[in-house]
């Protein structure tokens, strides 16, 4: 599947403007970990692009969501490691996480909503003006984006990466992208 394919196939099932934006974030950091890893850049993108694809269907029932993505992405003849990444990067399900790919989206995911709130709590709203040491001051304050689980983002770990590390790579890309982002 192509990026533009992956991107009608999200447009079709998501309507969500930020939920979109929140996927290209997760897209533009799996390919800048892919890259850092000498990985498969589009099948990491791939992933981060559509691990959402069920999300509007499932919010309601978050025992089904990522099921019911992973089963899309597999009629759609996608990658079994990219099926496998999405269907594991939700905690409920208990899924191990096997390789490289499942291991970075299932991180990733939570890193992209702290780093959109660290910058929309600056007057700016801009991600060009966020570093590291902000983004890890507003990590450990607990109050702070209760919703990027610390825990999930700390499974970093998992991929041989420090936090700093992680939150680098992930500020990097997404900054590359902060235009798509309106940030």
């Amino acid at each position: 599947m192509t990026r533009q394919e992956a991107l009608q196939l999200l447009a079709k099932h998501v309507k969500n403007q930020n939920l979109r934006k929140h996927c290209l974030a997760v897209e533009a950091v799996m390919r800048a970990l892919a890259r850092h890893f000498g990985e498969d850049e589009e099948k990491w993108s791939l992933a981060g692009l559509l691990h959402d694809i069920d999300y509007e269907s499932t919010k309601d029932a978050p025992h089904r969501h990522s099921l019911v993505g992973a089963e899309m992405l597999a009629r759609e003849g996608l990658p079994e490691e990219v099926v496998y990444a999405v269907k594991a990067h939700n905690g409920h399900h208990g899924l191990a996480r096997t390789d490289l790919m499942s291991k970075a989206l299932y991180a990733t995911d939570p890193l992209t909503g702290l780093i959109v709130a660290a910058a929309l709590i600056r007057p700016e709203k801009k991600l060009a003006i966020i570093d590291v040491p902000f983004l890890m001051n507003r990590y450990h304050e607990k109050s702070f984006a209760r919703g990027a689980s610390r825990e999930t983002i700390a499974a970093c770990s998992e991929l041989g990466l420090s936090l700093e590390d992680f939150m680098h790579i992930g500020l990097e890309a997404m900054q590359a992208i902060a235009g798509e982002l309106g940030l």
